[in-house]
C-alpha cells in the first residue's frame, strides 16, 4: 500500500483527497520507482485546483516531476537500487505523476541521478531547473557569450527564473531581473541577479522595434512581455522562450528578426531528448552552488499541496516547493 494524492471528477467538480492505494492500481509500465521526492510546479497548480485544462483523464495523481529508487525494472538500463529522475513526458497530466509514494513509468522517461546529488537535491532542481539549463544551453549552443552584453530574465521569481539567474551568473553572465514584486530585489540579487526590473516598465504594448538593451534574454512569461522583450534585443541577440503563462499569443513583427537579426529559441523541456537530458543533468549537479539548494526550495507533505496549489497560480509562491514521500 502507498499514499497518493488523487484528483477526481465527481459531478463536474475536481475533488482533491490523500488516498491509500495498492500497488496493483499502478500502470503497467516498465519501471516502478519508490518516490521520495516531487515537486510542486505551476502547472500541478493549475491541474490540481482545476484552474487549467491539464488533467486529461481521471483519476489522476498530479507531479510533473519526481525522483526515487527503483523497485521494479523491466529494463536493463535500470536495475534495482538504482536513483533516477523523471521530468515531462506527460506525467501528472495523462499518465499518474509524483505525488505519489510510487510510480510506475516508461524506463524512456528516466535519468540516472548524477553521483553527486541527492534525490532532495534532484527535486529542487527539478522539470523548472533543467528547463532553465535547456535554456541557457540554447543561448550558448546560439553563440550568446558573457561578452555579448547584459542577459534579461522574465519571471524571475519562478522556479525556472530563478534558477537560469543561477545558471547564467555562475557561468559569468551579467543578468537583469524581471519582476512584479520589488521587495523580490533581495532575493533575485542574492541569486546572483545584478539588477532588478519592474514588470511595470513591460507593461505598454511593444513597439516593432524598440531600444537595444539585451544581448539575450530567458523568457518564461511568453505573449505580451516576450514581444517587448524581443523588440529591446540586441541585433545578433537570441530569447530562449519556454513559458506560456503570459498566453499563447506573440504580438509582435517581423522586424527584429530581419532587421536585427534576433532569433527566438523555443525550448521544451517536456519531450527532450535522453542524450539531452543526460547532459543538461550533469551541467546542473556540476554548476549550481551549494547556496542555491539552501535558499531556492520549501519542503512540505502531501497534506499542504493543495492550498499551496492555489497560491503558487496566483503567484505568491517563491521558489521551488519540495514534496516529501
Amino acid at each position: 500500500m502507498f499514499n497518493a494524492l488523487v484528483i477526481e471528477q465527481k459531478d463536474d467538480n475536481q475533488v482533491v483527497s490523500i488516498q491509500e492505494l495498492d500497488e496493483s492500481n499502478l500502470p503497467a509500465e516498465d519501471v516502478v520507482v519508490n518516490v521520495g521526492y516531487s515537486s510542486l510546479n505551476y502547472k500541478d497548480g493549475l491541474a490540481i485546483t482545476g484552474a487549467g485544462r491539464i488533467v486529461r483523464q481521471f483519476p489522476m495523481i498530479p507531479g510533473i516531476d519526481l525522483c526515487g529508487e527503483v523497485s521494479e525494472s523491466k529494463d536493463s538500463r535500470y536495475q534495482v537500487g538504482d536513483n533516477v529522475i523523471l521530468t515531462g513526458w506527460g506525467v501528472g497530466e495523462g499518465h499518474w505523476g509524483g505525488m505519489a509514494q510510487k510510480a510506475s513509468l516508461k524506463a524512456d522517461w528516466l535519468v540516472p541521478l548524477p553521483a553527486t546529488l541527492s534525490p532532495e537535491k534532484a527535486m529542487t532542481i527539478g522539470t523548472a531547473g533543467l528547463t532553465a539549463m535547456l535554456c541557457v544551453q540554447a543561448l550558448e549552443n546560439y553563440g550568446i557569450t558573457p561578452d555579448n552584453g547584459e542577459i534579461l530574465v522574465t519571471g524571475a521569481s519562478g522556479g525556472v527564473g530563478s534558477t537560469a539567474i543561477v545558471l547564467l551568473a555562475a557561468l559569468g553572465y551579467e543578468v537583469a531581473a524581471v519582476t512584479g514584486r520589488p521587495s523580490n530585489e533581495d532575493y533575485l540579487k542574492s541569486l546572483g541577479a545584478k539588477r532588478i526590473v519592474l514588470r511595470s516598465e513591460f507593461e505598454d504594448k511593444a513597439k516593432p522595434l524598440e531600444k537595444q538593451f539585451w544581448a539575450g534574454a530567458v523568457d518564461t512569461v511568453g505573449s505580451n512581455l516576450l514581444a517587448k522583450v524581443i523588440a529591446q534585443t540586441h541585433y545578433n541577440g537570441a530569447v530562449a522562450a519556454c513559458g506560456l503563462a503570459g498566453g499563447f499569443d506573440l504580438p509582435s513583427t517581423v522586424m527584429p528578426f530581419i532587421l536585427r537579426n534576433v532569433a527566438l529559441l523555443g525550448v521544451d523541456s517536456v519531450m527532450c531528448p535522453y542524450e539531452k537530458r543526460v547532459q543538461a543533468w550533469q551541467r546542473l549537479s556540476e554548476l549550481l552552488p551549494g547556496s542555491y539548494f539552501e535558499q531556492a526550495s520549501t519542503t512540505v507533505g502531501l497534506k499542504d499541496v493543495p492550498e499551496l496549489a492555489d497560491a503558487i497560480i496566483k503567484g505568491k509562491v517563491t521558489g521551488r516547493t519540495l514534496i516529501k514521500l
